[in-house]
């Protein structure tokens, strides 16, 4: 499973987001990425992380930064989501999880004694050059947000 290390090109792809609008990452070269992936939406870590996420955009805008969240929950899901909880920015749908295999997030995971395939929660930071300038590996949503925003701030 690859990983995507640090100064490497990030994995080209297209998503469709909440509204069913195709996105291409090289519709946004040029700009700093926070490509963030969680598991579910509307389950409470994944609230939690999108919503700090939505209370901090109006500072990773003033530094042209883009963020979007990917899950493999489909557009409607998505929709749902994000107009509960007010999120201002894009999810994009990877319901077969090519997208989060290609970044290394679909791995083996275990609950209650039973293993299944899932996503591990990890962000990467694009930067406007397409490379990837940081990743967080297996996230802890407390604070995350602002320590995403802060490695934005020292591009």
């Amino acid at each position: 499973m690859p990983i995507i290390e640090e100064g490497k090109k990030a994995p080209a792809f297209t998503l469709k987001d909440q509204a069913g609008g195709a996105h291409k990452l090289s519709d946004y070269a040029g700009a700093p990425v926070v490509l963030y992936f969680y598991p579910k939406d509307d389950t409470s870590g994944c609230t939690s992380e999108a919503c700090d996420f939505r209370d901090l955009l109006p500072k990773f805008g003033k530094m042209d930064a883009v963020v979007l969240g990917v899950s493999p929950d489909d557009e409607k899901s998505h929709a749902k989501f994000a107009q509960k909880h007010g999120l201002n920015f894009t999810l994009l749908a990877d319901p077969d999880s090519t997208v989060c295999e290609k970044y290394g997030v679909w791995q083996e995971k275990s609950m209650y004694g039973k293993k299944y395939m899932g996503v591990v929660r990890t962000t990467y930071l694009i930067g406007p050059d397409g490379k990837v300038a940081q990743r967080w590996d297996k996230v802890k949503v407390p604070g995350h947000a602002e320590a995403v925003l802060e490695a934005v701030r020292a591009l």
